[in-house]
């Protein structure tokens, strides 16, 4: 009788997991919010823009650190990159919080097949890797530098060129691969009772900017030559900027100086490239969930780890706390939701995808979290949280493993403004403020701290800031 009585129950548990929704977990690497959806006019991204009709849009989400590792770290575990103590490439974050429960491994707890494709965690070396995560062997997770060009010339085993135009199928790229694997995947999981979370990560638009040729060809290089903004902002503190440490390890990008207008405009044509490029492989996949039957009962997410400066602000690279740093797309789209197609402009983080996707498929919360459910706002339009935390250190350094930063510069986004507070890391002492205004026309032109218009928003979004700066770990 009671060996009954527990198979009924296995059996009903087993009955409730197959009826939950299942997740296509899709990230995309250094894409800022140049898609269509989000308000680029210049940019060609119909697949994502299509999503985003289908759900719901995240215009103003911001990630907590803009850098590839620590970002993702913070985004599976849901906490933020000083509770993890990750602010730099060659760190795992179980080094600091070995029994954290991730994203995908509280789904895989919760009776999910979870595998993962493509760059989900950081691209190569031990932070690339966290096997409680997945229930299988992961795909395409590693990745070198060759992997990354098509052409003899630049396939030298380093960084070679900054872009490169090939004449070059999509399935040639690592990319297309990728696509590949998560088809022949989603294939595989149809014919299963077993709800999935499969997470896809494309590693483009990410240096160097290779793409086939026919992306490049959906864009004139007259419209993309010149960057609106190409100077820091008038005012800004010098420890605001930094010396694109990433891109002059590229050949044809100068180890100091400027670049030539030419080069300027090639590279920014090939980033709109090769963001063209992932958005076709978003919707290959996207594609077969569709034609699988899948999508009516699997939410979507997608979002990329952090922005790219491609001349702005003097600047390339991510490395900042300014927009082009830290915004992002991010968007949701759930078989349930109501309402389609809205586009929220409040302030939110990556920090919040953890819960909504909880939420989204009838999971419990797990504790510790720090960002908040979203999932309300699929189906009416409740006021949202407002704020965004990212962080970013200086000098900039890629490995924190030995020693914590010396400096740290903490930012507080709203819907209208954003103030930046460069610290001492150990003492917590100011060094330097910023302050912008999101309202006008050219808002990081001009460092706003000292305007007299700004006492009012500055005192109160630095009460919130200061606040949590004190409460870090």
């Amino acid at each position: 009788m009671m060996l009954r009585l527990l198979f009924i129950c296995l059996l009903a548990t087993t009955l409730r997991a197959a009826e939950r929704p299942n997740v296509l977990f899709i990230v995309v690497d250094d894409l800022r919010a140049s898609v269509g959806v989000f308000g680029d006019k210049l940019a060609v991204t119909p697949n994502i823009d299509a999503l985003g009709t289908r759900g719901t849009v995240f215009a103003n989400a911001h990630c907590q650190i803009a850098i590839c590792n620590p970002s993702r770290a913070s985004v599976m575990t849901g906490m933020r990159p000083d509770t993890i103590r990750v602010w730099g490439l060659k760190k795992h974050f179980r080094e600091e919080k070995p029994k954290v429960i991730t994203l995908p491994q509280w789904f895989k707890q919760h009776g999910y097949h979870t595998h993962s494709i493509g760059k989900i965690y950081h691209g190569s070396g031990k932070p690339s890797t966290d096997p409680p995560s997945w229930s299988g062997q992961p795909e395409f997770d590693h990745c070198e530098k060759i992997d990354q060009y098509l052409l003899p010339k630049n396939r030298t085993g380093g960084k070679a060129a900054g872009a490169e135009s090939s004449p070059s199928a999509d399935s040639d790229h690592l990319d297309g691969k990728v696509a590949e694997a998560a088809i022949q995947k989603l294939r595989l999981l149809k014919r299963t009772r077993q709800p999935f979370f499969l997470a896809v990560g494309f590693r483009k638009p990410h240096m160097p900017f290779s793409a086939p040729a026919k992306y490049w060809a959906l864009y004139d290089r007259a419209k993309l030559a010149q960057p609106i903004n190409p100077r820091m902002p008038q005012g800004a503190p010098a420890i605001a900027a930094h010396q694109w440490p990433e891109a002059r390890g590229y050949t044809d990008i100068p180890k100091q100086g400027a670049i030539t207008a030419a080069k300027i405009a090639e590279l920014r044509h090939g980033y709109y490239a090769a963001t063209s490029f992932t958005d076709a492989q978003v919707g290959r996949v996207v594609g077969e969930l569709k034609r699988l039957g899948l999508d009516r009962n699997t939410v979507i997410s997608l979002y990329s780890d952090h922005g790219f400066h491609i001349g702005e602000q003097n600047l390339w690279g991510k490395l900042t706390n300014y927009d082009l740093g830290t915004r992002v797309p991010l968007l949701f789209v759930a078989p349930q939701q109501k309402t389609r197609g809205r586009v929220i402009r409040q302030a939110v983080e990556l920090l919040d995808i953890y819960p909504t996707l909880t939420e989204l498929c009838g999971l419990p919360k797990p504790d510790g979290l720090a960002g908040q459910s979203l999932a309300r706002q699929l189906n009416q339009p409740e006021p949202v949280k407002n704020f965004a935390l990212s962080q970013f250190p200086r000098p900039v350094a890629y490995n924190f493993k030995s020693a914590p930063p010396k400096s740290m510069g903490y930012s507080i986004r709203d819907d209208r403004y954003r103030l930046t507070q460069w610290i001492d890391f150990a003492s917590g002492k100011v060094l330097a403020e910023e302050f912008y205004n999101y309202t006008l026309p050219r808002p990081e032109s001009k460092n706003l701290i000292d305007h007299p218009q700004s006492t009012t928003p500055v005192a109160r979004l630095r009460l919130k800031l200061e606040a949590f700066v004190k409460a870090r770990p």
